[in-house]
């Protein structure tokens, strides 16, 4: 499209293709996510060399590994749900359940997972019956506009309604609060930066956007060290670090501490001293507006530290801070997507969850908390001080996050984070997310309500528990 949008047309054509797509029946529906899911997965190598060529960021490889998530384990998650027509049906209770499309969907798109992100968004707003809008971002124009064309050629082969998948090119702020805000818009899918996020919550338009994750990850005494180190350095290098769901931090308990920085160090961990922790401070994060430096999210630990001025052996994989404290005089307890994780001694256990506490309070509210133990009352001990919609155990926190690989949580690259962190849900969103259901209620007498002397409710004599007990009377 033009760098001018004419924000009226493109939701125009989205309102068209929804009336289209409502009539559309299940089988027809699986038929174009099948498609759609097979063009994504066999262009899988091409737009993930795509997405590092045009955005510098992160391992091609991994981003391969990315799609294949947003292709094939999201098309295993949703390819068996029903999206069309009547979806259940309780005889007992008399209640029909009825699956209906929400409509137009606005989705924006991170510049972290720029093919990935779309495929996934793309998916699950087709298994639903929803026309999707992709905006991605700026630095990204390319490889996510490519991928959305990919998808699209491959809907409309299989019959799929026309215009129900569009892409944007660069947008102004005022065309995307425009389209954020337009009247005919169901829903907005927000994955970007916090003030695009902010944006949507404030347009009118109903939106499930995605919180910061500043997950801590709490080794406990219990755990196997070697193991917990191992999956840590999984996840936290994956991309060099721009799952929203990897680990920040590492809070390990003094008993073992000394075993868990052997083990770090072994796969190429580097420990910076308080001078150097001050050098990548400077680099990693912009202290006047809060948040991390554009310019070092999933760059290579080697790269950051050259930029920052400290010298690291050849091979470094991971930046770790050794810090005291956690909030704005600690810059590097914050969420930073890129490998830099700062690191914690406790006392003890219940010292331990504090300090994860305190970071989740920090910067990650309802996102995700990581813990590697071998005893279970801890794990819930700390699953119940946590505010956190995922809490993975023993388990890479970048892949257990998003599900569907090392545990059952439903395959997604939109994570909610519940009320505190300003989403209306903790879930995995997936296509389910996506419909308005219809509910038939069948006449089915409630017994007590019907043999109830109704009269009784105006006798201020009877109190709530006489009142109840003679409602439940032989019930």
């Amino acid at each position: 499209m033009s760098q001018t949008t004419d924000i009226n047309a493109v939701v125009r054509k989205a309102k068209a293709a929804a009336a289209i797509f409502g009539q559309l029946s299940q089988k027809h529906v699986d038929k174009i996510v099948y498609e759609v899911c097979k063009a994504g997965f066999d262009n899988r190598i091409k737009l993930a060399k795509l997405a590092v060529e045009e955005t510098q960021l992160g391992k091609w490889e991994d981003k391969v590994i990315k799609n294949v998530v947003a292709t094939q384990y999201i098309y295993e998650d949703i390819k068996n749900e029903k999206t069309v027509g009547i979806i259940s049906e309780n005889k007992k209770t008399g209640i029909i359940e009825i699956a209906e499309p929400i409509g137009p969907i606005f989705a924006i798109t991170p510049v972290t997972n720029p093919t990935s992100t779309v495929l996934f968004k793309i998916l699950i707003a087709l298994k639903s019956r929803n026309p999707i809008i992709i905006r991605p971002h700026t630095k990204a124009l390319n490889c996510s506009g490519k991928t959305a064309q990919i998808c699209y050629e491959a809907a409309i082969k299989a019959d799929a309604p026309d215009e129900c998948i569009q892409w944007l090119g660069r947008t102004t702020r005022d065309e995307t609060h425009e389209l954020m805000a337009h009247k005919d818009l169901s829903l907005i899918l927000a994955t970007g930066g916090g003030s695009l996020v902010r944006a949507a919550y404030s347009s009118g338009t109903p939106a499930i956007g995605v919180g910061a994750g500043n997950v801590p990850a709490l080794i406990e005494k219990s755990a196997d060290i070697p193991f917990a180190v191992e999956q840590i350095f999984i996840s936290k290098t994956f991309d060099n670090g721009t799952v929203c769901a990897s680990e920040q931090s590492i809070i390990v308990e003094e008993s073992v501490a000394k075993n868990t920085i052997k083990e770090m160090i072994s796969r190429g961990a580097y420990f910076l001293s308080p001078e150097e922790i001050k050098k990548v401070e400077k680099i990693a994060y912009n202290k006047e507006r809060g948040i991390m430096n554009a310019d070092i999210i999933g760059q290579p630990a080697e790269k950051i530290a050259e930029i920052a001025g400290v010298n690291v052996p050849v091979g470094t994989k991971l930046l770790v801070a050794p810090l005291d404290g956690v909030g704005d005089e600690y810059p590097l307890s914050s969420e930073i997507l890129a490998p830099i994780i700062a690191f914690y001694e406790a006392e003890d256990f219940d010292t331990a969850v504090n300090i994860c506490i305190d970071l989740n309070f920090y910067g990650g509210t309802g996102h995700t908390a990581s813990i590697f133990s071998n005893n279970n009352e801890k794990i819930k001990d700390f699953a119940q001080l946590m505010d956190a919609g995922r809490i993975v155990v023993n388990t890479p926190s970048s892949q257990g996050g998003v599900g569907g690989m090392y545990n059952t949580l439903h395959t997604s690259f939109t994570l909610g984070c519940g009320t505190r962190g300003n989403n209306s849900t903790t879930d995995n969103i997936t296509a389910t997310h996506l419909l308005n259901i219809q509910r038939i209620a069948k006449r089915r007498d409630n017994e007590r309500f019907v043999r109830f002397d109704s009269a009784k409710y105006f006798d201020e004599a009877l109190d709530f528990n006489i009142l109840e007990r003679e409602f439940n009377l032989n019930y």
